[in-house]
């Protein structure tokens, strides 16, 4: 299974092991390199050593003593080798150890200065020269020019950095393979958090749980809040389906209740009774199957409305509705709002609003819709609607009766008490409220705050 885990350490071991690669060459160059100047370093001693118990010969000529103060130049095959010559690469003496060998010095350096060349013997092993030109004056006064030449075989320096290598590599294994574990540690414990809300899922899945508990990082906490909002507004569409379905079985009961009267007697008078229930009983059975099938929930994904469009609907069918009270339905819009979520929703709540409103009032009613800013997203996304009429207003202690199913403000006006209550219902399923107040024309001001998607 693709595994978020796996691939980040994967990716994390990929990028080590190219940095590893690149610093063991680093140091196999740097390591090879001092070695060299080591050993330049140590036939220049060596150098030196030969010039010091170098004595003039016959001829103004230098000649080297038997005693070496080098045991190995005195061995053949020792692997240490030297010579004296003259300018002109005429060889004026050579060490026992040279027997059987040539060295080729590489070219005569100019006097007081130093030549390093790699050169190799016969059997083709590997050699480091060194030369070294000087003038050397003699007893009569005359200055003659002789080059010192030491060499030596390299496989002692490649043995020393074979076993760099080998010692570097598994240091540098190790170490990859400690930095792997330490990262495989790092990312179980940064990790957590997605592994934790995809356990919390399966257990919401499994009804273990209701929601996404708290305590995310911020990177995961949009998921989360999200998350949580698409379930709330599961449960609220679940639970308005049943409430709706006992909605429409309490409503139908009166209706039914007088087709069984009627269906009692046989009076042809009592039919035009009967198709009133019936014409009632179909208003509500749409009514209700309206509202259940009401989206809620914050807006997630949702295309926006216009809202002005969705009121202007609204305005021109409730001018119709209520033609023979003349009610001015007037309609305010600031910076063209927008709703983020189901236009039955937002049709269900303000034409409740304005239903109720139009019922209540005397002539006159206002609806003001104005946007609100999400500070998390930075986008208008949520609504303010401000319904305003000059009714005779609601009394502070039946705010609360009116916003439940069934709770009326008084019986002199026509209705089932549960238009408010619809209300109520779909605001909460996008963290909402409603709010009642004085309005400025006298009546009930209803103050609906929809925050939109978070």
């Amino acid at each position: 299974m693709y595994s978020l885990n796996n691939r980040l350490l994967t990716a994390a071991s990929v990028l080590l092991l190219a940095f590893f690669a690149l610093t063991v060459l680093a140091l196999d160059a740097a390591f090879k390199d001092t070695g060299l100047r080591g050993m330049e370093d140590v036939l220049d001693a060596r150098i030196i050593t030969l010039l010091a118990v170098a004595e003039p010969g016959p001829g103004n000529s230098l000649v080297i003593p038997p005693d070496l103060p080098e045991a190995r130049l005195a061995h053949p095959g020792s692997g240490l080798y030297a010579r004296l010559s003259d300018r002109a690469g005429n060889e004026l003496w050579r060490s026992p150890s040279s027997l059987g060998s040539t060295v080729d010095y590489g070219p005569v350096p100019a006097v007081g200065e130093h030549s390093t060349h790699k050169s190799r013997l016969a059997r083709d092993a590997k050699v480091l020269t060194h030369s070294f030109a000087i003038e050397w004056e003699f007893a009569d006064g005359s200055v003659h020019p002789f080059v010192f030449g030491v060499a030596e075989s390299m496989d002692s320096y490649f043995a020393q950095v074979s076993r760099f290598r080998q010692q570097m590599m598994g240091w540098f294994l190790l170490l990859w393979l400690l930095m792997l574990l330490a990262l495989a540690l790092l990312l179980r414990w940064g990790l957590r958090p997605v592994r934790r809300i995809a356990a919390e899922i399966v257990a919401v899945e499994q009804g273990a749980r209701e929601d996404l508990g708290t305590g995310y990082p911020r990177e995961l906490e949009g998921v989360r809040r999200n998350m949580n909002g698409l379930l709330a507004g599961q449960r609220d569409r679940l639970r308005r389906y049943r409430d709706a379905l006992g909605d429409l079985a309490h409503s139908l009961k009166t209706p039914l209740a007088v087709l069984r009267g009627l269906t009692e007697s046989s009076r042809e008078a009592d039919f035009g009774v009967l198709r009133d229930q019936v014409t009632r009983m179909d208003e509500i059975v749409s009514y209700q199957l309206k509202r259940a099938a009401a989206a809620g929930g914050g807006g997630l994904g949702e295309k926006p409305l216009n809202v002005g469009e969705v009121l202007a609907g609204l305005k021109s069918a409730l001018d119709k509705v209520y033609a023979d009270k003349r009610i001015g339905i007037h309609v305010a819009l600031e910076d063209d709002p927008l709703f983020f979520g189901d236009r039955g929703d937002l049709t269900e709540i303000a034409g409740n609003l304005l239903d109720n409103a139009c019922k209540w009032c005397n002539s006159e009613v206002r609806i003001e819709v104005t946007s609100l800013e999400n500070t998390e997203s930075g986008r208008n996304r949520g609504l303010r609607l401000r319904i305003d009429d000059d009714g005779p207003g609601v009394a502070a202690e039946l705010e609360a009766r009116i916003l439940e199913r069934g709770g009326r403000a008084s019986s002199a006006v026509e209705g089932q008490g549960i238009g408010l209550a619809v209300v109520r219902e779909i605001v909460a399923g996008y963290r909402g409220a409603v709010e009642f107040s004085r309005s400025p024309l006298g009546g009930a001001r209803v103050t609906v705050i929809l925050p939109g998607g978070g």
